[in-house]
């Protein structure tokens, strides 16, 4: 039997952690604020990016033509400008993302990793202004929000902020 080159502890622990009752575990507080850190420093950055390049001519991905293609294609009315969290995360929207979500798995790295995106697109990042959706999510609005020009105005916002 091959066990994928786990030696017989390692076997043991991974059957051991299949016991486990899934309602007595409890989060690793350290990982969460690894990830927390992490994801922040993500929306940092490209908040950077977006209000010190002109975003129209900015790529997130060796994919964005498919990205924005297949997202307007699927959600041909989708607001990206301003979002509502039941847009995203509703039983509903949830069933309508799935498969726009599936076909990206194997095409962006980390394609349901959490990734922090603004709700409001004419606003920076603030724990008011933001909301955790999957990375293929935030994507697909972030590409949608330069190539229609949502994100135009953070250039703007930005030099606001500095003049002050």
């Amino acid at each position: 039997m091959d066990f994928g080159g786990l030696n017989a502890t390692e076997v043991q622990a991974a059957a051991a952690a299949l016991k486990i009752d899934p309602q007595k575990v409890t989060n690793n507080a350290d990982v969460e604020m690894q990830w927390a850190v992490k994801a922040y420093q993500h929306a940092e950055t490209h908040f950077n990016l977006i209000s010190s390049v002109d975003p129209r001519a900015i790529r997130l991905t060796r994919i964005d033509d498919e990205i924005y293609t297949r997202f307007r294609q699927e959600f041909a009315d989708f607001p990206v400008d301003e979002l509502r969290e039941e847009d995203l995360k509703s039983p509903e929207a949830k069933e309508k993302w799935r498969p726009f979500c599936s076909y990206f798995e194997n095409k962006v790295e980390d394609f349901n990793m959490g990734t922090l995106l603004r709700t409001d697109s004419r606003k920076e990042f603030s724990e008011e202004n933001s909301m955790l959706v999957l990375r293929i999510q935030f994507l697909a609005v972030e590409i949608a929000r330069n190539r229609e020009g949502y994100n135009d105005g953070i250039r703007k916002l930005k030099d606001k902020v500095v003049a002050r």
